[in-house]
């Protein structure tokens, strides 16, 4: 383990933090609120620590996937740890630990909330709160990686830890161009949105706000209602950009390099879209009684189809009183989740396709013994080790979200609430059903319940293993110092190439 490598990825993220504070207490200057010196302190006192940890550059940069778990984990936990301080300070949140859940909630892009009172936040905490969004929805470390100096392999074990889906790519040869593209596009998306709410009629800050919560797929609001106060066209500018930004971005980097063809041709994206608009025909046939013309009901139905499967969050209707059918396939559209490759959350649409053709290939087997089935998607093969780690995925899956719900069910509430209340965290949805739904929240949960919900929605955000990594009993043991050269170094990346010359020697 390289636990100076470890030392200098964390004390930037610290650093990076401190930076990030500074705009709630600019925010909170401007609106003349006395909170703000809170978050300057802070601030200030995150950048001279994390100045202080990077002063000294590891020895080694030899980095491996077990650091980037390591380091992707312990980055989201101080960063929660440390983005709590300032809001529970301020006295706006009754303990540390609800203020820690709005945190996490907040970064991880969940948007649950245990406020029962949005509106009585002052305008600093309210940004803070809706920014920690913005910098959850790509990535903290993605955004690391587009400004600092990493060594491209170091880079890569990161990029695979903390980004969404059963594989990462690069777009381009090198991370930290993949990593600057990525952000690149996050941040034009972030601005279109912003202009178009303030065409709209919506003030600055509403706008600003707002967008970040939806093209980070958050969903906290600056309103107790959420987004039903706001106009029709508001509510359609952030039902579009929901969808936009739940879709892979790889996408949209085709399309910039003027290769569209292979962008549409993206198996996942035409399954993603299918499921949305055919999950809101669905819903707006089941709920037409309830308002004055289709129309009207499909463009409740596609907000809350779109809220929910981008794991957004936001609500302009009360989905709690719909009929059954409509809230049964909202919450199979919890599991569902976003694409993968975007900031959205959920299980992910191409381990779904993966899941299906899988079990296809397993009944042709049955039937054509003979044949060699593969699973293919955008007409490329997926690799066999792809498809267990799907599988695995998913075992995982279940089995943190069974222990969750019998842990939470302590609490006495009804399987409802409990079920829902673990799916919108884990899939970083944000509000569930009954007394979680939308004009609910999770504030009636003990401390216990809490912090596992917290949990699930770190791990739902990381995709487990980086979580669960951590906990494995060698990854900390220590052993005698091994001081690694350059010519180590070079042996060390290449073991895979040693390996199969020397096979081959064997076989002559």
């Amino acid at each position: 383990m390289n636990y100076s490598m470890i030392r200098y990825i964390l004390s930037s993220v610290i650093c990076f933090v401190g930076i990030f504070l500074l705009l709630p207490a600019a925010t909170a200057g401007i609106y003349q609120e006395k909170e703000g010196f809170l978050y300057l302190i802070t601030g200030l006192a995150c950048m001279l620590i994390g100045f202080w940890g990077r002063r000294r550059k590891p020895k080694s940069s030899v980095f491996y996937s077990k650091e980037g778990f390591a380091a992707v984990a312990l980055s989201w936990i101080i960063l929660s740890l440390i983005g709590a301080l300032p809001m529970y300070l301020t006295g706006e949140f009754p303990s540390y630990i609800d203020a820690l859940f709005e945190t996490i909630s907040g970064f991880t892009t969940t948007g649950s909330s245990i406020l029962s009172d949005v509106e009585k936040l002052s305008r600093g905490t309210a940004f803070w709160r809706c920014f920690t969004h913005w910098i959850g929805g790509m990535g903290v470390l993605v955004f690391i990686m587009a400004v600092m100096p990493l060594s491209d392999s170091s880079s890569m074990h990161l990029m695979r830890a903390e980004s969404p889906g059963p594989a990462v790519g690069k777009l381009v040869p090198k991370v930290k161009t993949t990593a600057m593209i990525l952000y690149g596009i996050y941040v034009v998306f972030t601005v279109i949105e912003i202009i178009a709410l303030l065409i709209a009629g919506m003030p600055l800050f509403d706008s600003m706000t707002l967008t970040f919560g939806t093209v980070g797929t958050g969903g906290f609001g600056l309103l107790n209602s959420s987004i039903a106060s706001y106009s029709t066209a508001v509510q359609i500018i952030i039902t579009v950009f929901m969808i936009i930004c739940s879709i892979n971005f790889t996408v949209y980097y085709m399309f910039l390099i003027k290769r569209p063809k292979e962008a549409l041709m993206c198996e996942e994206m035409r399954y993603y879209l299918l499921i949305v608009f055919g999950s809101a025909l669905l819903i707006a046939f089941n709920i037409r009684a309830s308002f004055a013309s289709f129309g009207k009901a499909f463009q409740q139905a596609i907000f809350q189809v779109a809220s929910v499967i981008s794991t957004t969050g936001f609500a302009t209707a009360d989905f709690n009183l719909w009929p059954e059918f409509s809230r049964m396939i909202l919450v199979l559209l919890m599991f569902v989740g976003a694409c993968a490759g975007s900031t959205g959350g959920g299980f992910k649409v191409s381990r779904l396709i993966i899941m299906v053709k899988s079990v296809r290939n397993e009944i042709m087997s049955v039937t054509h013994p003979r044949s060699v089935q593969k699973v293919h998607m955008d007409g490329r093969r997926i690799p066999d080790n792809v498809v267990k780690t799907v599988l695995c995925y998913l075992a995982g899956y279940v089995v943190i979200l069974i222990v969750s719900v019998l842990l939470i069910s302590l609490d006495n509430f009804d399987m409802t609430t409990n079920f829902t209340a673990v799916m919108a965290t884990f899939n970083n949805v944000g509000p569930g059903l009954n007394r979680v739904g939308p004009t609910g929240n999770f504030g009636g949960f003990s401390v216990l319940s809490k912090l596992v919900l917290m949990f699930d929605m770190l791990v739902g955000r990381l995709e487990l293993y980086p979580m669960l990594v951590i906990f494995a009993p060698g990854l900390w043991r220590i052993y005698p110092h091994r001081p690694v050269g350059k010519v180590s170094e070079i042996l060390i990346n290449n073991k895979e190439s040693l390996l199969c010359l020397y096979a081959i020697m064997c076989l002559e």
